[in-house]
C-alpha cells in the first residue's frame, strides 16, 4: 500500500482498530463454536481454546508495534485493559497451557485432557500468524511500514537458566495472586488480577519479554534469532510450567494463609 496513506492515519488509531477487529472476530468465533458444538463438552472448550490464545496472540503482535513506539507504560495498560476484557469474556478458556497442568497435579484433569489443549492452543496461537502478517502488509500505519518483513529476534538477554528462572518466579507471582483472589473473592479481583499479571510482566519485560504463557511465547518468538531450541522451552516452557505449579503450594501454604487470615464467610 502506498506509505502515503501509512501517514495520514494516526498509527495509534490503527493500531488500537486492530485490536477492536481483532477482539470482534473472536467474539463472533465464540458464538460460532457455542452454535455449533455442545456446551461443556470436550470438542467446544477445545474450539475456544483456539479462538482464545488466536485473540491472545494477535493482540500482543499488535501490543509489540506498540511498545516499541510508545513505550512500555501505553503497553501495560493496553495489555491491563485487555487482561480485564479477556477474563470477561474466555469463560473456561484460557489460552495457557500451565492452567491444565496445574489442574493435572490438583486431580481436577488428566494428562490426554491437558494435552489436548495445549494442541489446541499452539493450533491457535501459530494459525494466527498469517491473519496479523496480512494486517500488517496493508501498512495502514506508519508503524506497520516493513513491519511484516521484519526479522524476528529473541528477547532472551540473560542466560538460560536466568531467564527460565525469571519466567519461572513472576509466573508464580502472578499465578498465587490470582489463586488467592479467587478463593478469597476480593471485590474487583478481575482488575487487580490483571494489574498483578501485567506488572509481572513489565517486571520481566526488558530480561526475557515477560511471556509468562509458553503459548504467546512460542506464537511471537519461537525460532526467532538469538534463540536455539533448547533456550526458547526451557525459558518459556518449562521455567513458566514450574513456577505454575510452585504457585499451588505456595497460594496454599499454611504460612501464606495465616498472613492472609480466615476468608469471610458468606
Amino acid at each position: 500500500m502506498d506509505a502515503g496513506l501509512a501517514l495520514a492515519v494516526p498509527s495509534c488509531a490503527v493500531s488500537a482498530g486492530v485490536l477492536a477487529v481483532t477482539l470482534l472476530l473472536a467474539e463472533i468465533a465464540r458464538r460460532l463454536v457455542n452454535r455449533i458444538t455442545e456446551q461443556g463438552s470436550l470438542l467446544s472448550q477445545l474450539l475456544h481454546e483456539v479462538v482464545a490464545a488466536g485473540e491472545l496472540c494477535a493482540c500482543c503482535f499488535e501490543l509489540c508495534v506498540i511498545a516499541d513506539n510508545y513505550g512500555v507504560w501505553v503497553y501495560a495498560v493496553c495489555l491491563w485493559a485487555l487482561t480485564v476484557w479477556w477474563g470477561t469474556r474466555w469463560g473456561s478458556a484460557t489460552a495457557c497451557p500451565y492452567i491444565h497442568y496445574e489442574d493435572v497435579v490438583e486431580g481436577n484433569t488428566d494428562v490426554v485432557t491437558a494435552l489436548l489443549k495445549t494442541a489446541a492452543q499452539l493450533g491457535g496461537g501459530f494459525a494466527i500468524y498469517n491473519y496479523i502478517q496480512y494486517i500488517w502488509e496493508l501498512e495502514l500505519a506508519e508503524t506497520h511500514i516493513d513491519k511484516a518483513d521484519e526479522d524476528c529476534v529473541a528477547d532472551l538477554h540473560v542466560t538460560m537458566f536466568q531467564g527460565a528462572g525469571i519466567e519461572g518466579a513472576a509466573t508464580c507471582v502472578a499465578r498465587v495472586a490470582s489463586r488467592i483472589i479467587s478463593q478469597r473473592e476480593i471485590p474487583l479481583g478481575n482488575y487487580i488480577d490483571a494489574f498483578v499479571g501485567t506488572s509481572m510482566v513489565i517486571a520481566a519485560f526488558d530480561l526475557t519479554g515477560g511471556y509468562l504463557n509458553p503459548i504467546l511465547a512460542s506464537s511471537l518468538k519461537y525460532d526467532c534469532e538469538g534463540n536455539t531450541f533448547e533456550e526458547h522451552v526451557i525459558v518459556y516452557w518449562v521455567g513458566a510450567t514450574l513456577g505454575a505449579i510452585a504457585s499451588i503450594y505456595l497460594a496454599n501454604h499454611p504460612t501464606i494463609q495465616k498472613l492472609l487470615g480466615k476468608p469471610k464467610a458468606d
